[in-house]
């Protein structure tokens, strides 16, 4: 898990996974550039997690790609300090990804914390080639009662388990995003690859995130303008990139700046325009996964 100025909300969440039997868990801690370090709390209360300080923000890649790099186990539980699992999700997910060779990731349904009958995610739908967008599968029951393990296009970044023998074989998430749309490239590296998604209904997590946040901010524009388009040029070629091109400069772009600049947003209309100049000077394949880590140390 990936802690970034919210110790208090990491250490909830280890304390109730200390409530599970977890004596075939390894539990690491990634401190992702807090403004104060705090993992000597951890150290305290918990003196069998691994904590890594990292100096600088990594974003969500690089600082999840930091505790890949140490973990030693064969399946990875990428999970946001931000949540609340049921008793059985780890079980659950491990059992899906050991019995189902083609299944390279499995993650929980996700619900709200605040409003636990209504659903984040229970999947995605694939990502539309035209507007560079996908969207959440719907759900006509806010509660989901079956069993099934269901394909999906995309894994959700808040829970997902990934085997470490698909991590070794095709590498780690691109640190090139930051936040926003940096799961979404790994995973179509991964389906590409021939493995599959799935989304298992008998585990759940229950996620802090209010269900009216993602409420637009700059930063929020700037990466999802910059990344959006990122994905598009990394994963998508010929006509199929050509049409998203066309699209987004013939009707998102002009519906973007006039919206904005009738709601009084002048500053999305900056960041949006930020983002897409950053792609205008950064190359698309260029990498990030060289980081030298060896200046961080951990517990």
């Amino acid at each position: 898990m990936v802690n970034y100025n919210q110790m208090d909300v990491t250490i909830d969440l280890l304390r109730s996974i200390g409530s599970f039997d977890s004596s075939t868990l390894e539990i690491i801690v990634i401190d992702n550039g807090s403004k104060v370090a705090e993992t000597h709390k951890l150290n305290s209360l918990f003196p069998d997690v691994k904590s890594i300080r990292s100096n600088a923000n990594l974003g969500f890649a690089g600082g999840n790609n930091l505790g890949i790099k140490v973990a030693k186990g064969d399946y990875l539980f990428l999970v946001n300090n931000d949540t609340m699992l049921s008793q059985n999700t780890i079980s659950n997910l491990k059992e899906v990804l050991e019995q189902r060779h083609e299944v390279a990731i499995a993650c929980p349904l996700i619900y709200y914390y605040d409003e636990p009958s209504v659903i984040q995610y229970a999947g995605f739908t694939s990502i539309n080639p035209l507007t560079g967008r996908n969207k959440a599968v719907s759900y006509k029951d806010k509660i989901i009662t079956s069993n099934k393990i269901v394909e999906t296009a995309y894994a959700h970044g808040a829970a997902m388990m990934i085997k470490k023998s698909v991590v070794e074989k095709l590498g780690m998430m691109s640190e090139n995003y930051f936040l926003y749309y940096e799961e979404l490239d790994w995973v179509h590296r991964i389906k590409n690859a021939g493995y599959k998604v799935v989304v298992d209904h008998r585990s759940r997590v229950f996620h802090k995130e209010s269900i009216s946040t993602g409420k637009a901010s700059p930063l929020k524009t700037y990466f999802q303008t910059r990344n959006r388009i990122l994905f598009m040029r990394r994963n998508f070629s010929g006509i199929r990139k050509f049409l998203f091109y066309l699209f987004f400069i013939s009707i998102s772009t002009p519906k973007y700046l006039i919206v904005s600049f009738l709601s009084k947003k002048e500053n999305h209309i900056s960041s949006f325009l930020a983002g897409i100049k950053w792609n205008l000077f950064n190359n698309v394949k260029s990498e990030k996964l060289g980081h030298k880590y060896e200046h961080l140390r951990y517990n």
